[in-house]
């Protein structure tokens, strides 16, 4: 049976690279000693400032960086696929950087990159907290899949969740898998978190890796966690509610090609 494991690493990031940085890699060897081939680090695992100026300060070049270094390095050295949530990366002719999304294989190659193409630029219903990303980062704005030893992987982060229309771009691209690093707040996380993973597992036939922010950060703001990994039939195979830690879940391979082809909603589209 080929049924690869996984991994979803959540964190509490701080305003301290290396300190992010030594917890990242104590996650990942827990997931590597799990068995997991492949594992997923949260959005903005590397850094989680007071201000957006502190965050100018850790912008990397493309390729060249401690942050892109020590997550190469942990790749190659744990044998294990690592998707780097995302980190800012500086962008030719912008000011701003991308919210940048870096995958290494197990030799710790660099074989895909995704920068965020949905800003999270919105005002809570209860009027408490508003953000403008868009004021700090420069969209992307192409889908990206690669082909990873768990399947092929969509990558998204974090509000990109809400935009089916990617998600289904991403399967058309031959994604089995789906990638969201994340950073969702205590507020739409309680309201929308699961229900908008299992949706995009369901409608794609899919499966969803979910690694997630958790708790309250340096700047006073609280993300909600709950990390978890669902299946193409949007079954819940694991999760971690609050706090640091990993989540493992073995993926089906070959039910997941069967229920496509028993259940082939996806052919069944007439609508682009």
């Amino acid at each position: 049976m080929n049924q690869p494991i996984v991994a979803a690493v959540q964190m509490t990031s701080v305003a301290n690279v290396a300190s992010n940085l030594d917890s990242a890699r104590r996650l990942l060897e827990k997931a590597r000693e799990g068995g997991a081939c492949l594992a997923l680090l949260p959005e903005n695992f590397s850094f989680m400032g007071r201000t957006e100026a502190e965050r100018r300060e850790i912008v990397e070049a493309d390729g060249d960086g401690p942050v892109q270094h020590a997550v190469a390095t942990a790749a190659r050295e744990l044998g294990m696929w690592i998707v780097a949530g995302t980190q800012p990366i500086a962008v030719s002719g912008e000011a701003r950087p991308a919210n940048a999304c870096v995958v290494y294989d197990a030799g710790g190659r660099r074989v895909a990159r995704y920068d965020k193409i949905h800003l999270f630029d919105v005002d809570l219903p209860d009027g408490r907290e508003g953000y403008r990303e868009s004021a700090n980062a420069v969209p992307g704005a192409q889908p990206v899949t690669v082909d990873t030893p768990a399947g092929r992987l969509g990558l998204t982060v974090c509000y990109d969740l809400r935009f089916p229309e990617l998600y289904r771009r991403l399967v058309s691209e031959g994604a089995e898998i789906f990638s969201v690093p994340s950073a969702f707040t205590g507020p739409t996380g309680r309201a929308h978190w699961e229900v908008l993973l299992r949706a995009r597992a369901i409608e794609d036939l899919s499966f969803v890796i979910a690694a997630a922010q958790t708790g309250i950060h340096d700047n006073g703001r609280e993300t909600y966690g709950d990390s978890l990994i669902a299946d193409y039939w949007g079954r819940v195979l694991g999760r971690l509610p609050r706090g640091s830690g990993v989540v493992l879940a073995a993926l089906d391979r070959e039910r997941q090609a069967a229920t496509r082809r028993s259940f082939p909603a996806l052919d069944h589209r007439v609508v682009e």
